[in-house]
């Protein structure tokens, strides 16, 4: 049986993405073979796309660690022929044929049965960033962290991540500070419940200083560098910051003192490998107490063809919003 992919090949040194006609028999070996009918669009699916050998080592190869769709063939006995799943991380879409194919095959461990609230659509209009998202607000909970608490900020708040990460603290009731590049988008980021967008370029910059005045009860970083080091700082007593980026910078330049004078935690978040059993929690409460109404009014949906121009546009970091694909 025939099918199309988006393949991404080396040639003359450069790499290319099209989409292509492959086999079933160009799949990796798995228990589960699924049609998948969405995919979305991460940064990490375009760093794989052009030759990234810390994202995908081997060529040729489909990128899209994100998919959604039906169970085709299993030889699982947790799943049966017909059932809805999702697929989000693990080596997905890196050094496994990924979502942006009409097929895909791998380990039962990595599938999700998807809850009866959400629609395969829908899973995909949130895809990993969105699951990204509600790992971190699920650290910041843990936490114990309130409406009550004090106000939040949300990094890299134009992004996937930042975006349903505003999305979901407002309508649990928390005061958001989105912080953002794109001052252009204010309007936007506060129709998804930001109460005020200030720039990254006061962040931006070497430790202003080591203990700085307490603004935030915690937020979620999606940049890392210099603006994480700095919020660090500007943080309360026994504030919670969830960290799941580094589209600024790697470093991280601080002190100590925030940590041992106001006892402030800071929680790491890697969606690709958080546990299944998490990422089922994190699924149910999309499609239940975490439904977000306006979620399709941030996805731009594209088709397997659209996918090149797209990367390009990801890689430029001028996306906003979330791209979903239609396969």
């Amino acid at each position: 049986m025939k099918f199309k992919a988006l393949v991404s090949s080396e040639s003359n040194k450069k790499y290319e993405s099209k989409v292509q006609s492959r086999t079933i028999q160009d799949l990796p070996e798995g228990d589960v073979l699924i049609k998948v009918y969405f995919s979305s669009l991460n940064y990490k699916d375009a760093l794989s796309a052009i030759g990234n050998k810390g994202v995908s080592r081997n060529y040729p190869h489909t990128p899209g660690i994100d998919a959604a769709g039906i169970i085709e063939t299993s030889e699982s006995k947790n799943f049966k022929v017909g059932e809805e799943v999702i697929v989000t991380g693990y080596d997905l879409g890196m050094n496994t044929s990924g979502g942006f194919s009409e097929y895909i095959r791998v380990p039962s461990e990595w599938v999700v049965k998807k809850p009866e609230g959400i629609s395969l659509s829908e899973s995909m209009a949130l895809g990993t960033a969105g699951l990204t998202a509600g790992l971190c607000v699920r650290k910041l909970i843990n936490h114990k962290l309130t409406p009550d608490s004090g106000k939040l900020f949300v990094t890299g708040a134009t992004g996937g991540v930042g975006i349903v990460a505003m999305m979901l603290l407002s309508k649990l009731g928390f005061e958001v500070v989105a912080i953002t590049g794109k001052l252009d988008s204010q309007d936007m980021l506060k129709e998804y419940g930001a109460s005020e967008v200030i720039t990254r370029e006061d962040l931006d910059q070497p430790l202003i200083s080591p203990l700085q005045k307490s603004i935030y009860a915690g937020g979620i970083d999606a940049v890392g560098g210099n603006v994480l080091s700095n919020l660090l700082c500007a943080t309360s007593q026994r504030a919670a910051i969830a960290c799941c980026g580094m589209v600024n910078g790697a470093d991280l330049n601080t002190s100590v003192f925030p940590f041992i004078l106001r006892g402030i935690s800071l929680y790491g978040v890697d969606s690709a490998e958080t546990e299944l059993g998490i990422k089922e929690e994190v699924w149910n409460n999309f499609s239940s107490a975490w439904k977000l109404k306006d979620l399709e009014n941030q996805i731009k949906e594209i088709t397997l063809s659209d996918l090149p121009a797209e990367i390009d546009t990801i890689l430029k970091g001028q996306q906003i919003g979330r791209i979903r694909v239609k396969i």
